[in-house]
């Protein structure tokens, strides 16, 4: 796999260390992981002890104040291994940073150096059960009562919900605000707090080693000084962050891609019928031809967008057309890959069956396909007239 244009040789060390850590600690497990339904707490541990849980994190809170390419390098590695790591991605890229950016200096030394350590592992709780891209109109409450803020309400499809015991969870602590997304906040709500309680281990189709769980909040008592930012700014922070977070599912979904191409032309050289490999058949290597040129497509667009990422610009509109074109095309070839495959395609020992049913969900999550598609065409000038 050939570099980024951006990475030097750091980076490149930086990778290999994580490989070689991955293919002691992860590859040979992740199997017995995907059946038991579970990435273990210790291996969340031993990552925070090599310095690959929030790198980014300033050197007085114990990272190593690296940038978001390092984080990359994170997300690409852990998907090689299996989509069920995506879990690691969330906690270093998506959540942590909520509390790097908006939170005071004494929420960063209460919570980040455990962040580093796996003492805690991060989740953010937005979706509920009638609520999903639309955020403006979740239900859960977060009213004051004094010190405190009274939290009702559930969330579900929360992923590190059953590792996870540091949540960082959207309430609406203004309920009548007009508009609607005025009223929303952001708190940190830790495990044991009373009220909180976690619901079953969602039996999701694919993903299966990572945990996803349901949460409720019954009169949950959370202090005041767990507000991450101001109050009625949340959905702000949200839309502020989201560019990450598409752009992260989008390196996913692209190096997921890659991996099933190269499972497949190792497959299609080796397998034989008609006395002679499926790999010299002109179907094939026109299927082959495709693929490989939609992946080089999205690597190419990918790279531009980290490294405008990194310089800091605002590029939303190009990270929503990668999460959803890339994401896509990924569920296309996994449909392709399977099929060159033939019946070993559907057997569950073939790596190739665990990447189908793992890849749909990323059209679905990070903001619906359809949702990167209303913004996209918004900032295009289409809604002007509204």
């Amino acid at each position: 796999m050939a570099r980024y244009r951006y990475e030097t040789d750091e980076h490149e060390l930086f990778r290999s260390t994580l490989k070689k850590f991955l293919a002691k600690e992860a590859i040979p497990h992740y199997e017995e992981w995907e059946k038991k339904r579970l990435v273990p707490v210790e291996f969340w541990r031993k990552l925070g002890e090599m310095g690959f849980l929030c790198p980014q994190v300033e050197e007085k809170y114990g990272g190593l104040g690296l940038d978001f390419s390092y984080g990359v390098i994170i997300g690409e590695e852990m998907e090689r291994v299996g989509a069920g790591l995506t879990g690691v991605g969330l906690h270093n890229d998506i959540v942590v940073p909520y509390i790097e950016a908006y939170g005071t200096e004494e929420q960063k030394e209460k919570w980040l150096p455990g962040c580093i350590t796996a003492d805690f592992i991060t989740a953010v709780a937005m979706t509920e059960p009638g609520t999903g891209s639309d955020l403006a109109n979740i239900q859960t409450t977060a009213l004051k009562d004094g010190d405190y803020y009274i939290v009702n309400g559930q969330k579900t499809f929360i992923t590190n919900g059953v590792n996870g015991n540091l949540f960082l969870v959207a309430v609406k602590t203004d309920p009548k605000a007009q508009p609607k997304h005025k009223g929303v906040s952001l708190l940190i709500i830790e495990e044991g707090t009373t009220g909180f309680t976690k619901g079953r281990k969602l039996d999701k189709v694919g993903m299966h080693s990572q945990d996803t769980a349901e949460l409720y909040f019954e009169d949950c008592r959370v202090p005041v000084e767990n507000l991450i930012g101001e109050e009625g700014k949340g959905f702000r922070y949200l839309m502020e962050k989201l560019q990450q977070e598409r752009l992260v599912v989008a390196i996913a979904a692209q190096t997921a891609a890659e991996d099933m191409l190269e499972l497949t032309i190792d497959y299609v050289k080796s397998r034989k019928a008609f006395g002679k490999p499926i790999a010299t058949f002109q179907n094939t290597q026109f299927k082959i031809a495709e693929m490989a040129t939609k992946i080089e497509l999205g690597k190419t667009f990918l790279e531009s967008l980290i490294e405008d990422h990194l310089a800091g610009k605002d590029v939303v509109t190009k990270v929503s057309m990668a999460k959803y074109w890339i994401t896509e095309t990924a569920r296309d070839i996994s449909m392709e890959c399977m099929q060159l495959h033939g019946g070993y395609g559907y057997m569950e020992e073939y790596k190739i069956a665990r990447r189908y049913r793992d890849i749909p969900v990323s059209s679905i999550y990070a903001g619906t396909n359809e949702i990167m598609k209303v913004i996209i065409a918004k900032n295009l000038g289409l809604n002007d007239g509204e």
